[in-house]
């Protein structure tokens, strides 16, 4: 841990010297952040707290803020570790310190605020930004888990077959939502169906739902091996009443239907087992 709070320390010295010889600016931090994807897993911690770190360098601004909540978005895709999630959280409360955002045009939060609410509260970092739009996105995501928590759904598989959400209860429920465009979704789909063929016996579900159509799902699954069901959620009315507003998202029901776990993005195999076990999924093996 020593170590790794050294090179954070290292990284942070590196970008400010940077930005003094005029190497680091918003349009380099940019290309860094749409380069994101391409950089190894092994290597995406490092590369995404470094970011974090130019970004807090730079001069206060609303291209700032835009910079630190577009990383925010890319760093809850699979498991970076606390240490690379809170350096973003904290970029992303420094640039909202320096430019606070008036409320949407609707009444509720800025995005940024939302986007800060979701990483305290689904991936467990804190933060010290004491806002009124705080207050609210907090309110907002307990009350949104309310209603998921109240959901109910019928939808149809790939074959026509329907599948009703209550009727699983006495299972153990991940409801997935996809697309056949999105490349975090894709990435998290070997996991998925792992999961799936080898716990099923124990009364594991996955209903992967898709708003899409059937043809370019059939197409996208075609010569894959993904075994849990796909459900047809054509026009996404199951994902307005889960408030699913990017993806994937992944939420798990215990057997008595209570919703335990969520994630707001991509997840490794080791986070679905945590968020599984939070419904009583034993790992194979285990006594």
């Amino acid at each position: 841990m020593r170590y790794f709070h050294c090179v954070l320390l290292s990284v942070s010295l590196l970008a400010a010297t940077a930005v003094l010889h005029g190497q680091v600016t918003e349009a380099s931090i940019n290309k860094e952040i749409g380069g994101l994807r391409g950089v190894s897993d092994a290597q995406r911690p490092a590369a995404t707290t470094k970011i974090a770190n130019e970004i807090r360098t730079l001069h206060a601004g609303v291209s700032k803020l835009k910079l630190a909540d577009a990383l925010s978005h890319l760093v809850t895709e699979g498991d970076p570790g606390e240490e690379t999630l809170q350096a973003v959280a904290d970029t992303l409360a420094q640039s909202l310190k320096e430019t606070p955002q008036p409320p949407a045009k609707d009444g509720n939060p800025a995005m940024p605020y939302m986007d800060l609410a979701k990483l305290a509260r689904y991936e467990g970092i804190a933060t010290e930004l004491k806002d009124a739009q705080m207050d609210k996105a907090d309110a907002i995501l307990v009350a949104n888990d309310a209603d998921i928590e109240k959901a109910d759904f019928t939808l149809k598989d790939m074959n026509g077959k329907k599948v009703t959400l209550s009727a699983l209860r006495g299972k153990i429920v991940l409801v997935n939502f996809w697309a056949t465009w999105c490349p975090p979704c894709q990435k998290e789909m070997t996991d998925l169906d792992l999961i799936y063929t080898h716990y099923q016996s124990q009364g594991l579900v996955i209903l992967s739902l898709s708003d899409e159509t059937a043809l370019p799902i059939h197409n996208f699954l075609a010569g894959k091996d993904y075994h849990p069901p796909v459900l047809l959620d054509t026009g996404g009315k199951v994902a307005k009443e889960f408030h699913v507003d990017s993806l994937p998202r992944n939420f798990v029901f215990d057997r008595e239907g209570k919703l335990v776990a969520e994630a707001i993005d991509m997840r490794t195999q080791r986070q679905f087992f945590d968020m599984l076990a939070k419904a009583g999924l034993q790992p194979l093996g285990s006594k």
